[in-house]
Order: structure tokens, then C-alpha cells, then sequence
């Protein structure tokens, strides 16, 4: 006989577990039944031996997670299977048995057992936290309430696959300054413990006097090259320490207060957090979710910390019956022109499309701002490696000259 744990809900649809003793799984399936339960998960159970040595990562945990690319051709998937005519139920079993990867499968047959069992989608959902965010189970949520679950789906598609584009679109703007520093840095450790050493070793058989920025250069490539090890922990501990005060609430605070005051990008972020504001409020609006739970929603998604302090005003405004765009513009964050499309839209009653307009402006707007700040950051880079190894070079130079006493 084997042992066999089980998940099952009783007559009133309350989960239950245990294990039991079967000689095969349809066996211990059948022996939940004679209890008066229905079985969700049946499995086998293993006897631990009393010693067991656990090599799980976190890193090999996060390759596990379902990703949003992932998340976004599922929902996809299920909007128009729903949307096909196909029950939930269905909808959930075809879904389950398309995806590749095993964790997503095994979470997609967990949610399609318990929605089989009789709990609601919106509640599956929610036992998977770190996968579907509470913008997505409340969009569920109010789509199952209004019976419109194949709309919100379409909906949430639509809304995921805008935000994978703007993040996918700054990405991809920041790679070249990115691999520019890189190198740039790698160029300048490269003379320092290569090139530099060589000259040192000609300069010392000279015996000669070197020029003062001569000497300082021939000096930092020695410290690079003794205690090149002690700066790289330097750095490390450096960065790490600066890490650990921007997950404090003080550090995010200071920081996020500090780019929005740097030019340019505090312009850019300002502009997507604008428009993260706008996709979401008219995405959950238009799902059937009421205003208060949406605003309370939508201060989840947002990352700089001073807009979102200024969320809080706009809460108690709306608590308060003056609406969206009275206390939206009393916050001083968002950009006068976004504050009119909303008061516009809330006047004419259109606010969901107006909201969707604002989203779409600030698209453009944040594409607009990405390429000027990508157009000044590449040439101000280059421009100062360009005078850093520029330096380096004139340093060494002077010092050949004044060996071979070269008069300028």
C-alpha cells in the first residue's frame, strides 16, 4: 500500500487535506469520494529518509516564475478561447495542457481544479500572488461580477502588452549608453594595468624627472594594479550599501525626489508614470472596477514614490465627492495638459476614452523624451571618455618628450 496526500472541498466547498493509504491513485481518489469530499490533487507521498540536503537557489526559483511575456500570451490564449464560446472550465483545461513550461502548467491545473471545484476565477487567481498582480484579479474580478470575463481578458491583454511595449522601448533605448560605459570603462582598465606598466618600467631605467600629471597617471595604474582587488570590493560594498538605503522608505523617497529634479529625466519619468496612471485607470474603469478601488489599484503599479505620495490628496478627494481632476490637478505632479484631457473627459462624460487618450499622448510623448535624452547622453559619454583617455594619453606623452629632452 501506498501513501497518498490529497486536497479536496467538502459539501460546502471548504478545502480540506490529509493523506490516506491506497494501492494506486485512482484508488485514493475513489477513497476521498467514499468521505464525502471531492478531490482536487491526489498525489503520491514521499517518506522523507531524515536527512536531506536542500540545493534549491533563488535563482533557479526565479527561472520558474512565469514571466510577463509568458502571462500576456495566456491571457491571450484564454480571451479568445471565452471569447470562442468555450466555457471557463474548458477554456482553463486547453490553456493548461498548451503551455511548455511545467510550473505554469502545474499552477494552470491547480486554478483550473479549484474553478472545477466551484470557487470563482478571481479567487484561483489570487492564490498566486506573485504571478497575477491585483490589477489582474480585480480586472477578473468585476469581469466575472458583470459576465463580461471575456472582455476583461481582452482588455487586460490589451493593457499588458502596452506596458511590455514602453518597457521593452526604454530598454532598448538605454543598451548603447549602457555598452558604452562598459567599454569605455574596460578601455581605461586596460591602459591603466597593461599599457601604463610598460612606460613605467622605460621611465624608471631612464632616471629622469616625469611631469607632475605624468607621475599622477604612473601612480594610479601602481594603485590599480596592487590593490586593484581592494577597489573592486570597495565598489561592491559601495554599491551594495547604496542598494540597502533605496529599499529603505527614506532612500526610495530621496532618490525619486532627486530624479524628478534631474533635467530631462525627471521630465521622462514623470511622463510614464502619467501614462502607467492613464492605461491603468481606463483599463479598470472600463472592466466595470469603481473609481476608489481603482485609484487604490493603481498606486500599486506606480514606482516613483513622490507621485505616488500625491495619490493620497487625490484619494481623499474623491472620498469626498470633488471628483478626479479637481484634486488630480491640486497634486502638482501631473502635466497641465493631462489635467484638462481628464477635466474634459469627466465633464463630457467620456471619462474611460479620455483617460485612454491621455495614455496614448504620453506614449508619444515618453517616446519623444527617451530619444532626446539618449541624444544628449551619447555624446556627453563620449565626450568624456574621449577626454579621459585623451588625458592618459597627453600624460604618457609628455613624459616620452621629457626623457628625450624635446623642447616645445
Amino acid at each position: 500500500m501506498t501513501v497518498y496526500y490529497y486536497k479536496a472541498t467538502d459539501q460546502k466547498g471548504k478545502f480540506v487535506e490529509g493523506s490516506l493509504e491506497a494501492p494506486d491513485a485512482r484508488a485514493a481518489a475513489e477513497n476521498v469520494r467514499q468521505l464525502n469530499f471531492y478531490p482536487v490533487e491526489v498525489s503520491e507521498q514521499k517518506i522523507s529518509s531524515g536527512f536531506s540536503l536542500d540545493l534549491k537557489l533563488p535563482a533557479a526559483d526565479y527561472f520558474k516564475r512565469t514571466s510577463q511575456k509568458e502571462l500576456l500570451i495566456l491571457t491571450q490564449q484564454l480571451g479568445t478561447l471565452v471569447n470562442s464560446g468555450l466555457t471557463l472550465d474548458e477554456s482553463l483545461a486547453s490553456v493548461s495542457r498548451l503551455s511548455d513550461k511545467e510550473s505554469t502548467r502545474k499552477m494552470l491545473t491547480g486554478i483550473h481544479q479549484r474553478v472545477h471545484a466551484g470557487s470563482s476565477f478571481a479567487e484561483a487567481l489570487a492564490e498566486h500572488p506573485r504571478v497575477f498582480s491585483k490589477l489582474y484579479v480585480n480586472m477578473i474580478r468585476a469581469g466575472e461580477n458583470g459576465g463580461l470575463l471575456g472582455d476583461s481578458l481582452d482588455r487586460l491583454a490589451d493593457f499588458m502588452e502596452k506596458a511590455e511595449d514602453l518597457k521593452q522601448n526604454i530598454r532598448s533605448a538605454m543598451m548603447y549608453p549602457c555598452f558604452l560605459v562598459f567599454f569605455s570603462v574596460a578601455a581605461v582598465l586596460f591602459m591603466f594595468a597593461v599599457v601604463i606598466p610598460k612606460f613605467s618600467t622605460l621611465f624608471d631605467e631612464a632616471g629622469q624627472a616625469l611631469p607632475f600629471i605624468s607621475r599622477v597617471m604612473l601612480g594610479m595604474s601602481e594603485l590599480v594594479m596592487q590593490y586593484g582587488w581592494l577597489l573592486l570590493l570597495l565598489f561592491i560594498a559601495l554599491a551594495g550599501a547604496f542598494a540597502l538605503y533605496l529599499r529603505s522608505d527614506k532612500g526610495k523617497t530621496n532618490w525619486d525626489t532627486f530624479l524628478l529634479k534631474v533635467p530631462l529625466i525627471g521630465d521622462l519619468i514623470r511622463k510614464v508614470e502619467v501614462s502607467r496612471f492613464s492605461l491603468t485607470m481606463a483599463t479598470l474603469l472600463k472592466s466595470g472596477v469603481p473609481v476608489l478601488p481603482a485609484l487604490n489599484i493603481v498606486r500599486t503599479i506606480l514606482s516613483n514614490r513622490v507621485i505616488l505620495a500625491a495619490m493620497e490628496p487625490l484619494h481623499h478627494g474623491l472620498k469626498g465627492g470633488k471628483g478626479l481632476s479637481g484634486p488630480l490637478k491640486q497634486t502638482g505632479v501631473f502635466p497641465a495638459m493631462a489635467v484638462h484631457m481628464i477635466t474634459v473627459g469627466e465633464a463630457s462624460g467620456k471619462m474611460e476614452e479620455m483617460l485612454l487618450r491621455v495614455s496614448h499622448t504620453y506614449d508619444k510623448e515618453v517616446a519623444r523624451a527617451i530619444k532626446q535624452v539618449i541624444s544628449l547622453i551619447e555624446p556627453i559619454l563620449i565626450t568624456f571618455m574621449a577626454m579621459v583617455i585623451g588625458f592618459i594619453v597627453i600624460s604618457m606623452l609628455l613624459a616620452i618628450f621629457s626623457i628625450n629632452e624635446i623642447n616645445f
